[in-house]
């Protein structure tokens, strides 16, 4: 027991908000889906959406459903073996809207990784039904720069 507390605050510590106070509730489940990033457990991650939620990432397909959004997940989590998410904040758009704004980083040494260090923000837009669980997440970051990034030689030539 000691253990899993130590392991579980030492994540929570690794992956915790940077931003202003605000409503507790939001703020608290989005530090808790960023720890689930954390996690290297995707079905962590789906757990935070409806069962027939969906995420969709820049202009791809959307993954309805939790085994599509544990696969969404797990997909980041096999390229990036030691990805971490910060939330830089969270805001509330107004009723069950809101917006999560995070940074990614990570090194891709999954299967066929490039071996490259990535830093990237962006931010998704929740929409939230009566409970609290994700509906619909519409997720946005800079996919050319990410691009950039992985293909990049160590010493910043691409």
């Amino acid at each position: 027991m000691r253990c899993l507390l130590a392991w579980s605050l030492a994540l929570f510590s690794a992956c915790t908000a940077r931003d202003k106070p605000m409503a507790s509730d939001l703020h608290d489940f989005a530090a808790r889906y960023t720890a689930a990033w954390c996690s290297q457990d995707p079905t962590q991650v789906a757990a935070f959406f409806a069962p027939n939620g969906s995420l969709k990432i820049n202009e791809g397909a959307p993954s309805v459903g939790r085994p599509a959004i544990t696969m969404a997940a797990q997909g980041f989590m096999t390229a990036f073996p030691d990805l971490v998410v910060r939330m830089d904040s969270v805001i509330n758009d107004g009723g069950s809207r809101s917006r999560y704004y995070w940074t990614l980083t990570g090194t891709n040494t999954g299967p066929a990784g490039t071996g490259r260090s990535v830093r990237i923000s962006g931010y998704e837009e929740w929409t939230r039904g009566a409970d609290a669980l994700i509906v619909t997440s519409l997720g946005h970051f800079d996919e050319a720069e990410y691009n950039r990034q992985l293909r990049a030689d160590p010493a910043g030539r691409s």
